[in-house]
């Protein structure tokens, strides 16, 4: 079951073979997620769509205000029953017709959902193993920022970890320095400073990466900052890990035959789940 456009319809219905975000990558989408039938950080979330319907050239619909995408969102998963937590993504995609140049604006969206089975940010220290990815760079640019339908790059990535037995990647920039992960963004705890590249950079502007920015009065030991960590920084690093709404904290545990640490990751997602009173 999905809702298009504003009306829910079996899973199986077919999107057109003409569909822009299909043959263009020519659309863009958010994660949400849901507890206790409510969408976390659901301003964050909008203004971020906002902007990048806006930086995409993309015609947003009069009706398209904060209240609208909620109402959307939750029809659907009250309609598959798994308001209580669920994974939602919200993918908006330009109409069909052209080729590059498109022959309209105007936009229409689809929204997925999946039960997900726990509401809380759970803390896991299983072994979470990374490599640096380095076959392919992401461009130091505004696009890059934005969660786009074009994502090869992370799935080339993706693959190459699955094929080494990896469990992630971390990706870098034009300039060679590190941005992010696969699937969120890349935090590094190094003698009391916690550290996150600047979106400047060409990493993707994160929901949940900005939350933590926001904690940082929490933690008044421990100094906050965005700042451009190279592949060298990583093996100096007392804790690495990476930020997505859905998983919340994911702590690296080893890079490189180093292990890392993971007490200060615990403790953030601890005050994540007491801040927002997920639970």
């Amino acid at each position: 079951m999905i809702n298009y456009n504003g009306t829910i319809q079996a899973s199986e219905t077919k999107i057109s073979n003409s569909n822009r975000s299909f043959l263009f990558g020519d659309g863009v989408f958010e994660t949400l997620k849901i507890v206790n039938g409510k969408i976390l950080f659901l301003e964050d979330h909008y203004f971020r769509l906002m902007a990048s319907m806006r930086i995409v050239r993309m015609e947003i619909p009069m009706n398209f205000t904060l209240e609208y995408i909620e109402n959307q969102v939750l029809l659907l998963v009250e309609q598959l029953e798994i308001s209580d937590s669920a994974r939602v993504r919200f993918t908006v995609f330009r109409n069909e017709g052209g080729f590059y140049a498109p022959q309209t604006n105007e936009i229409s969206y689809l929204i997925q959902a999946t039960a997900l089975e726990n509401k809380k940010y759970f803390f896991s220290s299983k072994v979470y193993e990374v490599e640096l990815y380095k076959d392919n760079l992401i461009t130091k640019q505004l696009l890059s920022t934005l969660k786009t339908t074009s994502k090869i790059i992370q799935v080339t990535a993706s693959v190459f970890a699955k094929e080494n037995d990896f469990n992630s990647c971390l990706m870098m920039n034009d300039s060679k320095n590190v941005i992010e992960a696969i699937s969120g963004n890349i935090f590094m705890l190094s003698n009391n400073v916690l550290s996150t590249p600047p979106i400047s950079e060409g990493c993707l502007n994160g929901i949940m990466r900005k939350q933590l920015l926001a904690l940082a009065k929490f933690f008044p030991n421990i100094e906050f900052k965005e700042a451009i960590i190279s592949p060298f920084d990583l093996q100096k690093a007392d804790e690495l890990f990476v930020t997505n709404v859905i998983k919340g904290i994911q702590p690296i545990t080893r890079y490189r035959k180093k292990d890392f640490d993971t007490k200060f990751a615990e403790s953030l997602l601890n005050k994540v789940n007491e801040t927002f009173k997920i639970n």
